[in-house]
């Protein structure tokens, strides 16, 4: 006969109970901080670079992906989830939580003289490495980082334990100009013996994310990956044999793509039939007008761009089947999306220079033509705070944590709301100061509910890039081009493609959501604006001054 005390006896009951606790918060997706390393989940944050909203299967496009369209079958899809229309703002937004002008990076890395614009990372804000590294996460990043690369704003700096990095990208080939890699903060050549000979750098970075991985297992701690491709970026690159896939198929017009994208999206629940597709600008051409040169100029474009879309995919196959070969893939919470729309910069021509387009000494942009298919059924492009600069997939992944697959969400979400979400995943504390700087709380919200269908509770989401600007509070979105631009009032329920502006019948609307604007953009450091001197030339290459700047910024209107 087995007794027991009074007071072990309350123990064994208490203990019991906590273990229940603990594993009903689990099983619902919620963790708390008493949660054990073993309960955690491992969380990998995907990003990738100027891909438009239908570039991938699961939301309209032709472009083969079938392991995100698994992912996104195994899990769940956002249809109203957004970035910040740029590369290196998305970049900070997301490692933060905050709005980029908040974290330093209004705008890209240089320095705009002011506190919302120095170009990178400031001291008055925390990563997700960070925040997770004190929960005992193992913390990794491979891929491009973008957000200042100056003694003391390097990864390696901000929280993460391992990193194989590009500064900024721009490459793709070891033997691609300029490419740069930095390995536990080390430069490395790109033909350093250490480094896979004749690597292609979107399988580098998984290829590294599952070393790191393992590094993390080994001692016995749940790992947060952060994996920033490159891909889809300019210069676009990819291997020949993947390229000629592709060859041919983009004769049938980006016209003729465009549609079916969009009845696709529509069959899918991804967007809504009553809203319009946005018109084809005038600055693109009718296919049918093209000359048969003109024609294999274009179709040879996206081929590359296709190429180096599949490829994205193909790694993200490897990765996840690295995850099944180790056991960890059930209790991994992967998000997957992308920075910025379609990009078109270039102009609607676009560009395809060298010998071999598409090879290592090779430059190539998409331009504005083949970008309006890329962010179908949206207008505009990255740069821009109207859908087609800002709407991004959101695919969710989490086999342990959630009871619904194959679903769509309908929630809107920001990047700001990335921060929150693994910080309630993991059960690790937001901190209020960090090495001695005081830290400004999170913007964003968990995605937690929304993972079980319920709302998110927020007052608005908010917008700002050279300029350009938006607020989204409910179903009304309000939405700039510029700063001298007038305001424009959309109903995202009725009219998500922007092409009834309401704010001459609805001027009260209009208004209300103008001085909501106004109120964070004095609160989140938007203003003040950077000084004269360093002012971007709002939406074009940084290269291009003058007339020729002021024609592209026209182009892609």
């Amino acid at each position: 006969m087995i007794t027991m005390s009074r007071r072990n006896g309350f123990r064994f009951v208490r203990n019991a109970l906590i273990s229940l606790s603990l594993f009903s918060t689990v099983f619902s997706g919620h963790l708390t901080a008493a949660t054990s390393n073993a309960s955690k989940p491992n969380i990998i944050v995907i990003l990738v670079d100027d891909m438009g909203f239908s570039d991938i299967g699961c939301y309209g496009s032709e472009v083969p992906t079938p392991n995100l369209d698994n992912l996104a079958k195994e899990g769940l899809r956002f249809t109203q989830f957004y970035n910040t229309g740029r590369c290196c703002p998305t970049r900070a937004s997301l490692l933060t939580g905050l709005y980029s002008h908040q974290a330093g990076v209004g705008h890209m890395t240089e320095d705009g003289g002011q506190p919302g614009y120095q170009g990178h990372l400031n001291n008055q804000c925390v990563t997700i490495a960070e925040v997770l590294h004190e929960a005992g996460y193992f913390t990794a990043m491979t891929g491009k980082w973008h957000l200042g690369h100056a003694a003391g704003v390097e990864p390696w700096t901000r929280g993460f334990d391992r990193n194989m990095t590009s500064a900024a990208g721009g490459f793709y080939f070891a033997d691609s100009p300029g490419a740069k890699l930095f390995f536990n903060g080390k430069e490395l050549s790109p033909h350093d013996p250490s480094v896979p000979k004749d690597w292609y750098s979107t399988d580098l970075w998984t290829d590294y994310g599952l070393r790191f991985i393992d590094e993390a297992r080994d001692v016995k701690k749940p790992f947060f990956l952060y994996l920033a491709h490159n891909a889809a970026h300019f210069p676009l690159q990819a291997p020949a044999e993947d390229i000629a896939k592709f060859r041919g198929k983009y004769k049938m017009s980006w016209d003729k793509l465009r549609e079916q994208r969009r009845a696709k999206q529509i069959e899918m629940g991804i967007t809504d039939k009553s809203w319009p597709l946005s018109p084809r600008p005038d600055m693109v051409k009718a296919w049918d007008s093209l000359s048969d040169a003109e024609k294999d100029h274009f179709d040879n474009i996206m081929a590359i761009y296709a190429a180096v879309v599949s490829r994205m995919d193909r790694s993200i196959g490897t990765l996840v089947d690295g995850l099944k070969k180790r056991g960890v893939l059930d209790n991994t919470l992967i998000l997957f999306m992308s920075d910025n729309g379609g990009n078109a910069e270039s102009g609607p021509e676009g560009r395809l220079e060298g010998k071999d387009p598409g090879s290592a000494h090779s430059v190539v942009y998409c331009g504005q033509s083949w970008a309006t298919l890329e962010n179908t059924p949206f207008r505009r492009y990255k740069h821009f705070n109207h859908e087609g600069g800002i709407s991004t997939p959101l695919i969710a992944h989490w086999p342990a944590g959630f009871k619904a697959h194959d679903e769509l969400r309908t929630q809107p979400g920001h990047l700001i709301d990335i921060m929150a979400t693994c910080v309630d995943v993991s059960g690790a504390k937001y901190p209020t100061e960090f090495k001695g700087q005081t830290i400004p709380p999170m913007e964003g919200r968990s995605l937690v509910p929304a993972f079980e269908n319920k709302p998110i509770q927020r007052d608005a989401i908010f917008w700002e890039h050279e300029g350009n600007a938006a607020v989204r509070v409910g179903d009304w979105k309000l939405v700039r081009f510029h700063r001298k631009g007038a305001w424009e009032l959309y109903n995202m329920k009725t009219d998500r493609t922007e092409l009834h502006d309401l704010a001459t019948e609805q001027p009260d609307q209009a208004r209300e959501l103008a001085a909501k604007w106004d109120a964070w953009a004095e609160r989140a450091h938007v203003k003040p604006y950077p000084s004269e001197e360093n002012q971007p030339v709002a939406n074009t290459p940084k290269k291009k001054k003058g007339k020729a700047a002021k024609k592209e910024a026209a182009s892609v209107q």
